[in-house]
């Protein structure tokens, strides 16, 4: 096991961050953490990294008791932050051996490593410019080989592709599944809900701090697969519209992405008459329905679209 947390709760003041939270990840895994803004994502990976203590539950990394204290765990875990953690004026190279260094490594050990990772994240031949002169997607795969000079068991990947090109993008999910191919265990979080189906082995679904689902993608569509699900293309959408259509007792959820509506509707429910005569004056381009993916049992089940909420 390399993370287990069990009844985790962690206030701050008034506000319950994680309210009883549940997480289990064994060795080679790759868990994808959704959560809209507020779930208590990023509490819980600063609790398993050590950097806030909890008031209640238990946190065990490697079978050892997170504390906050145990140097060992931390030399042992790869944090990819959402911001950007490299140093611009400094070169890659120089960022690589800094970041090295705090995790312990020697000089012989950093002039070994150095070039091993420069080769896995793709600028083996940019080492001596200085990081600022880097694109978005060369800085976020430097913040990453920062994370990766002590080759660390557990990586944990906080939102890793932020605002960068969809080449960098698919660079990173392709090495993401490569780590994990070799062994290595991955905590990743995204807002991007496509990424966390293309690497994740098994996701957790959380909102207000607490578990609301657990599984392989597999299991979590079968959750809702008695659920229709309709997509209605208009020319001009109305928030109005939307209320007046989660108003409806038979549906499920309702939600608005540009000018498309998601409906759900438990299988075996007629609904269609009720929709259109809601719609009707919407200028109604096109009407779909769809098999569920990951997004519509998150929509399902938070009620809530995890890309809005970014």
């Amino acid at each position: 096991m390399i993370i287990k947390m069990e009844d985790v709760m962690k206030r701050f003041g008034r506000n319950l961050a994680l309210d009883s939270f549940n997480l289990e990840m064994s060795k080679g895994e790759v868990i994808g953490l959704l959560g809209p803004n507020g779930a208590g994502k990023t509490t819980c990976i600063r609790a398993i990294i050590g950097l806030i203590p909890v008031d209640n539950g238990e946190i065990t990394v490697f079978d050892e008791l997170q504390d906050g204290k145990n140097r060992a765990i931390k030399r042992r875990i790869g944090y990819v932050t959402q911001e950007l953690t490299i140093y611009e004026e400094m070169s890659a190279m120089d960022n690589l051996a800094f970041f090295g260094s705090l995790y312990g490594l020697s000089k012989e050990q950093i002039a070994r490593k150095i070039p091993e990772v420069a080769k896995v994240i793709g600028l083996e031949g940019r080492l001596h410019e200085q990081s600022k002169q880097f694109s978005g997607g060369m800085k976020r795969r430097l913040n990453i080989g920062c994370a990766l000079m002590h080759d660390p068991e557990l990586i944990i990947m906080d939102e890793p592709t932020v605002g960068i090109d969809p080449q960098s993008r698919n660079f990173i999910l392709e090495f993401v599944k490569e780590l994990a191919s070799n062994g290595t265990s991955i905590l990743y979080t995204s807002h991007y809900i496509e990424e966390v189906e293309a690497v994740a082995s098994r996701i957790c679904i959380m909102d207000q701090g607490h578990t609301i689902a657990s599984g392989t993608l597999p299991e979590l569509i079968a959750r809702i697969k008695g659920d229709s699900h309709i997509l209605i293309d208009v020319r001009i959408s109305s928030e109005e519209k939307l209320k007046e259509l989660r108003a409806i007792p038979e549906i499920k959820e309702a939600a608005l992405l540009d000018n498309q509506y998601h409906i759900v509707v438990p299988g075996g429910i007629i609904v269609f008459d009720k929709i259109i005569a809601v719609l009707s004056s919407q200028s109604i381009v096109n009407v779909n329905s769809k098999q569920p993916n990951l997004e519509d049992v998150f929509l399902t089940l938070t009620g809530k679209q995890l890309r809005d909420e970014a």
